[in-house]
């Protein structure tokens, strides 16, 4: 039976929220084998001159682990 592993991590972009969360998703797949889930757990971002400055994505991949 497989065991199923999450982390929380937190991608950013200056274009857009669905950017921030698939670079969290590159950046975490050069080390991470086996990622079988993303789900979204919050979007946010840094406001600098009432303009976006940062779209930000909270993210929590699921993935197995290796035995």
């Amino acid at each position: 039976m497989p065991v199923v592993k999450s982390i929380d991590l937190v991608g950013v972009s200056e274009l857009g929220w669905e950017d921030a969360a698939l670079k969290a998703l590159e950046e975490a797949a050069k080390t991470v084998r086996h990622i079988e889930r993303l789900d979204v757990v919050e979007y946010y971002a840094l406001v600098e001159d009432q303009k976006i400055k940062e779209y930000r994505a909270r993210v929590r991949l699921h993935f197995r682990v290796e035995r």
